[in-house]
């Protein structure tokens, strides 16, 4: 029996044996033990906009956590994230608004034990970092690097500081998604051969808009975008590349043990035309063919998609549509030796297809997800399902920022760290280079410098987090 099967083995038997056997992952303070359980986590937020709004209202929610400062050079979103604060009857934070650094000025707090990031893109590794050498621990929202050096950016300064950094994730914590976990951690699939996900999901409402609503409301971007438009869609008429791979990536990641026992070694990405943007502009009532957006030459292709291979054998496909009419759909795929799944839709438990030829007895015929769903649900969701309740994204927001604040208390590992944040981070150039030069195969660096071997899996073994 080769290595590979052996531990896959052990998890199984490991997981099979009790979902609720406590776990010891490293310690998440390796540089400074002075946090104390019993305190509150003293949390400021750098970037405090819709999205980072969001996460403002479920700590707000807690007891254990005590919200310090806002760095946010909107004036307007400043003002909603102090009424949430308000009505959730908390102490209103301390404000850094004096333009786009002077959340360096919230950083020299030492009243904050961590940050919130939820920024535009290319803030991500200068507010990332600068947060890391100032000794606040970094609960960071997803994206795609804009260039490869900056993912070996992230763990140089991690591996100098040992501040650690939290990718979140929140599509991994999908319900539906973790109770596929569950079955793989239960060998109910077999040896994993392939995996599917993405980003499919229709933003053109979100990428252009009036300039005074966020979404589907005009046919502006830029300058005169309002939210997302005003900085997101930029990197359409720039880029051409898979720019949001983590939503697809993570959660196959994490069933296919990546940078854990197993690591993502190449790939390689090809692009469709780009036709999608222009149409809506033309087509949009705020816009029409003289619009001057209607002149604008988007690169980023409407259709992105990339294969990936595994140190282990398996493959990985992931699919970029975000320009162009569609039903939400991430389009997730998990197929082994002795099963498969793919879903269809937003996540419910009835959105999917599933088989098993042993236990359907090589009926070559689909059945509904919907009661392996609930008879295999996730512990960790059978444990929140009534807290997460109302959270965003259908709860998963409730799990990351859970996470998030129970491994600072508790001084543990978080689950997707550094390593998981640069490999799933530098798809994005790395595809674009791919794309660049006709889809050739390109080299995915190893940001774990040989410690995937030995790295063992932590994301979602308990019912706690």
């Amino acid at each position: 029996m080769n290595t590979t099967t052996s531990r896959r083995n052990f998890i199984k038997t490991a997981t099979l044996a009790s979902f609720g056997a406590l776990v010891l992952p490293n310690s998440l303070f390796a540089y400074s033990n002075d946090f104390k359980s019993d305190k509150k986590v003293r949390v400021g937020f750098i970037g405090v906009g819709l999205r980072g709004q969001e996460h403002v209202k479920l700590l707000a929610k807690r007891n254990d956590v005590e919200i310090v400062a806002f760095a946010d050079p909107d004036k307007r979103m400043l003002a909603a994230s102090q009424k949430i604060l308000k009505d959730n009857n908390k102490s209103a934070a301390q404000e850094f608004s004096n333009g786009d650094y002077d959340y360096r000025n919230l950083l020299k707090l030492k009243t904050i034990d961590a940050v919130v990031i939820a920024t535009p893109w290319e803030w991500h590794l200068p507010q990332g970092t600068e947060a890391m050498r100032a000794k606040k621990i970094v609960g960071m929202e997803v994206s795609g690097a804009i260039k490869l050096q900056d993912c070996w950016e992230f763990v140089k300064v991690y591996e100098e500081t040992k501040v650690p950094i939290f990718m979140m994730e929140n599509v991994c914590y999908r319900r539906d998604i973790m109770a596929i976990l569950n079955m793989v951690r239960k060998g109910m699939f077999g040896e994993l051969v392939h995996g599917r996900g993405g980003y499919q999901h229709d933003l053109r409402g979100v990428l252009f808009n009036d300039g005074v609503t966020p979404y589907n409301s005009g046919a502006e971007f830029g300058e005169k975008g309002f939210s997302e438009a005003h900085w997101r869609t930029e990197h359409y008429v720039k880029r051409n590349g898979e720019l949001y791979p983590t939503h697809g990536l993570g959660p196959v990641a994490v069933m296919m043990d990546i940078n854990r026992g197993n690591r993502l070694t190449r790939l390689s990405s090809f692009s469709s035309k780009s036709v999608g943007l222009h149409k809506y502009i033309v087509e949009h009532p705020k816009g029409g063919e003289n619009h001057p957006n209607a002149k604008v030459k988007f690169n980023q292709g409407d259709i992105v998609t990339t294969q990936i291979a595994c140190a282990n054998g398996e493959t990985i496909l992931l699919t970029h549509d975000t320009s162009l009419q569609r039903p939400y759909d991430l389009g997730f795929r998990v197929q082994g030796t002795e099963g498969l799944w793919q879903d269809f839709g937003w996540g419910d438990f009835n959105q999917g297809n599933i088989y098993f030829e042993k236990t359907m007895n090589h009926s070559h015929r689909w059945e509904n997800t919907e009661k392996w769903m609930k008879e295999f649900d996730h512990p960790m969701w059978k444990k929140f399902e009534n807290t997460a309740a109302g959270a965003g994204h259908g709860g998963m927001d409730f799990f990351v920022m859970n996470t998030f604040i129970e491994c600072i208390k508790r001084n543990i590992e978080f689950p997707m760290d550094v390593y998981d944040l640069a490999l799933w981070y530098s798809i994005t150039p790395l595809s674009e280079e791919s794309i660049a030069k006709n889809g050739q195969v390109v080299d995915i660096p190893d940001f774990t410098n040989g410690k995937w071997k030995t790295r063992k899996p932590v994301f979602g073994m308990t019912d706690e987090f």
